[in-house]
């Protein structure tokens, strides 16, 4: 009797675990952005086209100019950085707004390097931002390498200018 009280009790266990693992709701990461930027729902990221910086708007252009960067960098520059100090003070005063930073290159160097290279730039600029304080949640990258350039010509000039980082809002 005894012996089969135990056997009872060890099914009943084996039953009990399997039954709450098996029944149990996926777990999923909790919402940072309840916590870091209050009225910003998830599906404000989901929604809508991030769009370019209207040059009209005078606020607007002046904080999100294109950053530049050295040939075959990613590192910022002081003038980088400061676009992005203006940048991450305004994205702290707008908490609803999501961010896109485009990261491009010039013409020379390969499609696969230059996309490679692109993707370190916009990656550099939203680092930068999230040690500012802008919650990463709401900077996505992307990068274009080569595909988007502003600058035609094959000029310092021109390869100058396509060596940026870009900005678009949601």
């Amino acid at each position: 009797m005894q012996q089969t009280a135990k056997t009872l009790m060890v099914f009943i266990f084996i039953a009990a675990l399997i039954s709450s693992v098996a029944c149990s709701k996926k777990q999923t990461a909790p919402n940072v952005l309840d916590e870091t930027a209050p009225g910003l729902e998830e599906a404000d990221l989901g929604a809508g086209e991030f769009t370019a910086i209207d040059p009209s708007d005078p606020v607007l252009s002046a904080i999100f100019k294109n950053i530049l960067f050295n040939y075959d960098q990613f590192s910022l520059t002081p003038q980088a950085c400061a676009i992005l100090d203006s940048i991450a003070e305004w994205m702290k005063s707008n908490p609803r707004k999501v961010l896109m930073i485009e990261g491009h290159c010039d013409d020379r160097g390969t499609n696969e390097y230059n996309l490679a290279l692109g993707d370190r730039r916009a990656n550099s600029a939203k680092t930068y931002l999230v040690q500012l304080g802008v919650d990463s949640a709401r900077i996505y990258t992307i990068s274009y390498g080569e595909e988007r350039p502003i600058a035609d010509g094959s000029s310092e000039s021109a390869w100058t200018k396509n060596r940026r980082g870009e900005f678009k809002l949601k």
